[in-house]
């Protein structure tokens, strides 16, 4: 079983930046898969960004050339930077990786307004 957890979102205006973390349990963490997912109210949970282990990434459309999923193995985190934040961004951002099972974070709030 894998805990996950979540930080770094918040309110921020259009334009600006934030960077989420997600710490997560295990000492198999190089090997996972990890990704981050997005939740807008009334709106299904959608993929924004993933990160296999060896690094390779995929984008949702959407973010891509604004967003960067990173990782770091020695601390077992995966980050999510977002620059160039729009309104159209906000949501609840979910953790996850599949370990024969489908794990989650409790979700960080980003908002973006002016």
């Amino acid at each position: 079983q894998v805990q996950l957890v979540e930080s770094g979102g918040g309110l921020v205006q259009p334009g600006g930046s934030l960077r989420l973390s997600c710490a997560a349990s295990g000492s198999m963490f190089s090997i996972y898969t990890m990704g981050w997912y997005r939740q807008a109210p009334g709106k299904q949970r959608d993929l924004v960004a993933v990160i296999r282990s060896g690094g390779t990434t995929n984008y949702a459309d959407s973010v891509k050339g604004r967003f960067t999923i990173s990782r770091d193995d020695a601390k077992n985190t995966v980050y999510l930077q977002m620059n160039n934040l729009k309104p159209e961004d906000t949501a609840v951002y979910y953790c996850h990786v599949n370990l024969m099972g489908d794990y989650w974070g409790q979700g960080t709030r980003v908002t973006v307004s002016s």
